[in-house]
């Protein structure tokens, strides 16, 4: 299948679910900044566990080949921020914006518009920020079963019991 088409279908079927999983609302959006609703954590980890497993999966039977980015501790730290500022003011992030959208909630037109500002004023500093910012702390091309010199079910294993735990938490707390 053409990769265009399957990243269509696949980006599809994603805002499908979260717009059923209800995490393109605004009131889950601010419940989740203030801790509140743990709705879109619940999805979030959701989605981290079977992309985990689906990608090791196809990893394992040679139909993808990952292509590790370096870990920069400095460009993921101010990229981290920038995201949080930008999600805490906005109401939405990317996915949700693109979501709410589609929803028409046009509010969510000027994050889009912000977004864009964003990528095209990292694109003029990139060359500035090659030497600098994405040089502070880098570890090179650095994954969780790499860091602990293990395969990666044992870590996918871990994860997953730590999120059925915090699962349980969010369940027992109402959350």
């Amino acid at each position: 299948m053409n990769e265009l088409l399957s990243g269509f279908i696949t980006g599809v079927i994603f805002g499908f679910l979260l717009q059923k999983g209800q995490v393109l609302r605004y009131d889950k959006q601010l419940g989740a900044m203030r801790f509140l609703d743990m709705t879109i954590m619940k999805f979030m980890l959701s989605s981290i566990l079977v992309s985990m497993i689906g990608l090791y999966g196809l990893n394992e039977f040679g139909l993808i080949k990952f292509g590790i980015k370096e870990t920069i501790i400095g460009a993921n730290v101010i990229g981290g921020l920038l995201f949080g500022i930008g999600w805490g003011i906005v109401g939405y992030c990317p996915g949700t914006a693109v979501g709410a959208v589609a929803e028409g909630r046009w509010d969510a037109l000027f994050g889009l518009a912000g977004m864009l500002v964003g990528a095209a004023l990292f694109a003029e500093v990139y060359p500035l920020l090659k030497t600098t910012i994405l040089t502070w702390g880098n570890y090179g091309k650095l994954t969780i079963p790499s860091a602990l010199g293990v395969g990666p079910w044992p870590v996918i294993a871990g994860i997953a019991a730590g999120f059925l735990g915090l699962f349980w938490f969010f369940e027992k707390q109402g959350l």
